[in-house]
């Protein structure tokens, strides 16, 4: 970021309205961009693209590059002559404010088949050019992410351990073996991830000529079920089956107070010390050609994380490990000097884990939510920030604010009111103005905060497996009065 005093929003590309049962790439998403620049912000915010796991986590992705196909706009693939008018219209009836994964899944992979057929009959010469194109530009890991789903169909969803030993351990006369007989299918999951990123880098370019920056979300660690545990099991710590010997996860925080165990295996850190860190490095110069902005999730692991027992009943089992982000980012800053990266530092973080984001002039997080349980001396009231960090009411992990009013303790509601004068406005609204006031570069809120809902609008619960990630909104929901507020504060607090 440079020292232009910034905002935006915070929002799921799931969550945007659409007819098609969850947010997409398709008229919407530009409408918000629209609504973005009508407010006098320039950052939108989102989560991971990727292909959700188990759960429908986006930090539990099927792969580390592979986006989701989940976004991809029917209206979009229509204009392109790939589906036509019928095939929008024979849909199901989707729920309006919560998205149902398994329906849109199922109808969004008919109407991705039907896509497919259409392309492969109506030889389009400038699409199969451009598939072409894709197809050769990303061979580096589109081939393992292809491979890797064509097999897991073809085992009825088993993670790839799980698979027969010779394909599970890569061995060359099983990939070759595997890659003829589920030609198929490998041509068609390539063929859906050239219409994500065509749709996507379309969005991307539309924000940035118009002054928006996209800021995405890269989770440190990635899922054992994956195409890139899979195609690099030498980097993960594992046995020779292909089981985690220890697992990602923090110790017990604000969040639990047994910790949160996270399941993904965690780095072999000396096995990519040998390769001078090549799968970390491709995989940041991927996602800053995605996005503008990156947010390393739990930043903390770069320089030490908190490694469990693969058989452990709770994260307190763990224990710390030294990781090599250091020696990893100092490679990347010696090719491209200022990197853009923000780190998220909260939960349990140590001088040492300052002293790395220090060390490459990382703008850390602050959360308003969180500056209210001790004293005044707490790093995330305003009057402590610094200009070098982002600032929100709450991110994706927290309640909405006026959820996390409603759930506050007596002492802590007390603190709120004589620090944020809530007799002059709404807590939400107050808490909002004073992000947009601080010193931070950038603040950030969430939509949900913005239009001033209730736990309802919730996007997750750390700690829980389900009923998470489903949060959507509709259109009324979003009134002219709110990007009115947001534009008011941008003018009075000089940020664009």
């Amino acid at each position: 970021m440079n020292n232009t005093r910034k905002s935006g929003i915070l929002l799921s590309v799931s969550s945007l309205p659409s007819k098609y049962g969850i947010g997409d790439f398709g008229k919407n998403a530009y409408k918000f961009v629209d609504q973005l620049i009508a407010c006098g912000s320039s950052v939108w915010q989102i989560l991971p693209l990727n292909p959700n796991g188990p759960g429908n986590s986006p930090y539990q992705a099927y792969s580390a590059y592979a986006g989701d196909t989940l976004y991809i706009s029917p209206e979009v693939l229509a204009t392109w002559g790939l589906l036509s008018t019928s095939d929008l219209l024979n849909r199901p009836a989707f729920e309006g404010l919560q998205v149902d994964f398994d329906k849109v899944s199922l109808w969004k992979a008919s109407i991705l088949q039907i896509a497919f057929q259409n392309f492969e009959n109506n030889k389009n010469e400038a699409l199969q050019n451009e598939f072409n194109h894709f197809k050769n530009e990303h061979d580096w890991w589109l081939n393992d992410y292809a491979l890797y789903i064509a097999c897991k169909k073809r085992f009825d969803g088993q993670s790839w351990n799980q698979w027969p030993s010779d394909i599970a351990k890569r061995e060359p006369a099983a990939l070759e073996q595997y890659t003829l007989m589920l030609a198929n299918v490998i041509v068609y999951e390539k063929f859906c991830q050239f219409l994500f990123f065509k749709q996507w880098f379309s969005l991307k370019n539309y924000a940035n000529q118009n002054g928006v920056q996209i800021f995405g979300d890269l989770p440190l660690y990635v899922a054992l079920d994956s195409s890139d545990v899979w195609a690099n099991q030498e980097f993960f710590m594992l046995d020779k089956a292909g089981n985690p010997l220890w697992v990602g996860g923090v110790p017990p925080d604000y969040f639990s107070e047994d910790g949160q165990l996270w399941g993904n295996p965690v780095f072999d850190w000396e096995k990519l010390a040998e390769t001078q860190y090549q799968w970390w490095h491709a995989r940041l110069y991927f996602n800053f050609h995605l996005f503008n902005l990156v947010r390393i999730d739990h930043f903390r692991g770069l320089e030490s994380f908190w490694a469990i027992p693969a058989n452990a009943v709770t994260a307190k089992e763990g224990k710390w490990m030294p990781a090599h982000g250091a020696a990893m980012l100092d490679i990347l800053y010696q090719r491209m000097g200022k990197l853009p990266i923000i780190a998220e530092d909260l939960g349990l973080i140590t001088p040492e884990v300052d002293a790395l984001r220090i060390q490459f002039d990382l703008p850390g997080m602050k959360v308003l939510q969180f500056a209210f349980a001790s004293d005044a001396q707490n790093e995330h009231l305003p009057h402590n920030l610094s200009t070098n960090c982002v600032v929100y009411t709450g991110t994706h992990d927290n309640d909405t604010l006026k959820g996390w009013w409603g759930n506050n303790s007596a002492d802590e509601r007390k603190m709120v009111r004589t620090y944020v004068k809530a007799s002059r406005g709404c807590i939400s609204a107050r808490l909002i103005e004073m992000a947009w006031a601080s010193v931070a570069k950038l603040a950030i809120v969430p939509l949900q905060d913005l239009m001033e809902m209730g736990s309802e609008g919730r996007m997750n619960t750390p700690g829980t497996a389900t009923g998470n990630w489903r949060w959507r909104y509709l259109p009324r929901q979003l009134m002219l009065p709110q990007l009115n507020f947001l534009k008011m504060l941008n003018d009075q607090y000089n940020r664009k």
